[in-house]
């Protein structure tokens, strides 16, 4: 007479930031700054100046204005201007949109890392979901095995 295995006392609980999570992707910077657009005009207008300053092209008109003091500075011939000139005038407006541009950059690698990180996530998650499934299938075999085991333990107790 084999009997029926009792269930698994463990109850799965799916965490409720799994189905947010299913439902949505990761977002990239792009879609971050499509969601929160700019509401005021100075907030536009930082976003537009950010964006048209951090080019290389900003860098190389900079370089150019820069050239258009340089001459006066060398022809007074003070190393104080001269370092001067060189710090508050070139480093300020070359240096600072190619900062930009790097940043820009590694923002650019931040979100690609930050998005794989989702997704490895996402495939953790899977994976764990199948493990806890074959756990429950490993539980029943067990309690299925210790049924019988029962069974004949009584039969043999029986037959003493």
């Amino acid at each position: 007479m084999a009997s029926k295995a009792p269930n698994s006392k463990f109850k799965y609980v799916q965490h409720p930031h799994i189905e947010g999570r299913k439902a949505h992707r990761a977002a990239n910077a792009d879609e971050v700054i499509a969601d929160a657009k700019p509401k005021s005009v100075n907030q536009k207008l930082g976003l537009g100046i950010t964006k048209s300053v951090g080019t290389m092209w900003a860098a190389y008109a900079f370089f150019a204005l820069t050239l258009v003091s340089l001459p006066a500075v060398i022809m007074k011939g003070d190393s104080v201007q001269i370092v001067a000139w060189i710090a508050q005038t070139f480093l300020q407006l070359v240096l600072l949109p190619i900062i930009i541009v790097g940043q820009n950059i590694q923002a650019a690698a931040a979100e690609k890392r930050a998005i794989m990180t989702y997704e490895d996530s996402a495939a953790v998650l899977a994976e764990a979901i199948q493990i806890q499934k074959h756990l429950d299938h490993q539980d029943k075999s067990l309690e299925h095995l210790i049924t019988r085991i029962e069974e004949l333990e009584t039969k043999l107790n029986k037959k003493k």
